[in-house]
């Protein structure tokens, strides 16, 4: 991320009241074990997320606040909705909380140094749950296998297009920022998959403001430029209409495919239905889950992994029958008893 000047002064004031503000608070606990709340203080935890308006993140929140409750904890969710500065800012509120511990789903991963920095000076716990960090202090980083799933579903793509014969034809990718290190990982893993099946990109746009009319403009762009598109490869999944829309009103429908990176409920019948192609399945729920109790762990004293990461499901029409219980619950956070 490049900072502009109003970011990093805002950065510079910050780390300037911790240097005093947070040492005179944390002085008077300098007793309890670091995050470690006082006898009869509230077990707190803050969930500080990117964009909570994005349902990818909304799963992971209800992941986290469901251990979270069986562990005896509040969780209190910040959402910079996509906003470095925000972000920042909400992280000095929670640290004002004296939250027991925090789990942090990053902007992008140079921002989250300096949260880490604010977390360390606090003497405040962090997991970090997904997206990444380019430096800085954590107890633990709950990750999907961007890479490996990002194969495999390029994998499901090269085999469909060799399938219909259009091996000859280009992917345009419309990714994640690419600052952020799961998104490196996931072109990396997809562009493998093309290059072993001898199949062509068409470029890549990275999303900035993860809009419907940015998805499709982008989509738009790579059909109007490339004649020979023959699929387009959406990063995430929230915006996946978009990427639908500017393919039929450019009268494509039957001619380029769609495959994404995440899932959301309607693709229960869209992958069986062939409107999409596939999807790699992170499993959120499961993360949330996972982040807050192994920030639970660490509070209790137990030694928990610096790193955990956890599978990506490649699902297609061929088997998401039955995978159908494990997207329900933790990809797409729909509890079942």
């Amino acid at each position: 991320m490049q900072h502009d000047k109003p970011l990093m002064k805002l950065i510079h004031v910050l780390l300037a009241i911790w240097v005093v503000f947070g040492s005179e608070v944390f002085a008077q606990e300098n007793n309890r074990p670091s995050g470690k709340p006082l006898d009869g203080a509230a077990k707190k935890l803050a969930y500080i997320v990117s964009d909570a308006r994005i349902p990818f993140w909304q799963i992971m929140t209800r992941g986290i606040k469901n251990s979270a409750k069986e562990l005896g904890y509040e969780v209190e969710i910040y959402s910079a909705e996509n906003n470095a500065k925000r972000e920042l800012e909400n992280t000095v509120k929670a640290i004002t909380d004296k939250v027991s511990g925090i789990i942090v789903s990053p902007t992008n991963s140079s921002a989250c140094v300096t949260l880490l920095k604010l977390a360390k000076k606090a003497g405040i716990p962090v997991v970090i749950s997904d997206v990444g960090t380019d430096a800085g202090d954590y107890i633990s980083y709950i990750s999907s296998d961007n890479l490996d799933g990002a194969y495999n579903v390029g994998r499901i793509l090269a085999d469909k297009m060799i399938e219909l014969g259009w091996q000859a034809g280009r992917v345009g990718v419309i990714a994640i920022p690419q600052k952020r290190e799961n998104g490196q990982a996931r072109t990396t893993g997809f562009m493998k998959a093309m290059d072993e099946a001898g199949i062509k990109g068409a470029g890549i746009k990275q999303q900035v403001d993860f809009s419907y009319q940015e998805t499709y403009r982008y989509s738009q762009e790579f059909i109007e430029k490339h004649l020979d598109l023959r699929a387009i490869w959406l990063q995430g999944s929230d915006r996946y209409q978009g990427a639908i829309d500017a393919i039929a009103d450019a009268g494509k429908k039957d001619d380029i495919l769609l495959i994404t990176f995440d899932a959301e409920p309607a693709f229960l019948e869209l992958i069986p239905q062939g409107v999409i192609v596939g999807a790699a399945m992170q499993q959120p729920f499961l993360m949330g889950e996972e982040a807050a109790r192994t920030l639970h762990a660490h509070l209790e004293g137990e030694k928990v992994a610096l790193v955990k990461q956890l599978p990506v499901l490649a699902i297609s029409s061929a088997n998401i029958a039955e995978k159908l219980m494990i997207i329900r619950r933790n990809v797409l956070g729909i509890k079942t008893e």
